[in-house]
């Protein structure tokens, strides 16, 4: 209907404090007759916020197998991380899904201390379709958990 606008729970979109809040944002700037851009709920992150966090975005490699798209993983576990074996807490990893031809990125899940702080980096690494190829040369600062954000995405560049 012309002139109403829903955001959030009263739609059927993830109902997450995050959606919501991007939902408004792109709702009041085309009421206010802005050049809006979508939402683009493909790469909505989920963070959980237990003991490890969990944090995911894009496409899982069960969802990417589901839609027979060919695929590579990558992987880096936290036991080989600097940071975490500082820290003293190793457990977790980061899982990166990645199409086999383009070698573009497709998802990433994390498990560990600060993921839900760290998926941040892979939407707009995802929203920007950037390949593993280019993914490879952003440094990132050591020791750090985003470390193995890298890491998984080399481990693919290496494996594959």
């Amino acid at each position: 209907v012309d002139g109403i606008y829903a955001i959030g729970d009263i739609i059927a979109t993830p109902a997450l404090a995050h959606v919501a809040s991007m939902e408004a944002i792109v709702c009041i700037e085309k009421i206010a007759g802005k050049d809006v851009r979508p939402v683009n709920y493909n790469i909505v992150p989920s963070c959980i916020y237990t003991h490890p966090e969990i944090a995911s975005v894009g496409l899982s490699e069960q969802k990417a197998i589901e839609k027979g798209l060919n695929i590579k993983i990558g992987k880096f576990q936290f036991m080989a991380s600097g940071k975490a074996a500082a820290t003293g807490n190793k457990d977790g990893f980061v899982k990166v899904v990645v199409d086999a031809e383009s070698n573009v990125l497709l998802g990433c899940t994390m498990v560990g201390d600060n993921v839900t702080e760290m998926i941040a980096e892979v939407v707009v690494l995802l929203e920007k379709q950037v390949t593993t190829k280019e993914a490879i040369h952003y440094i990132h600062p050591h020791p750090t958990m985003s470390e193995g954000f890298l890491e998984a995405v080399r481990s693919v560049e290496i494996e594959n």
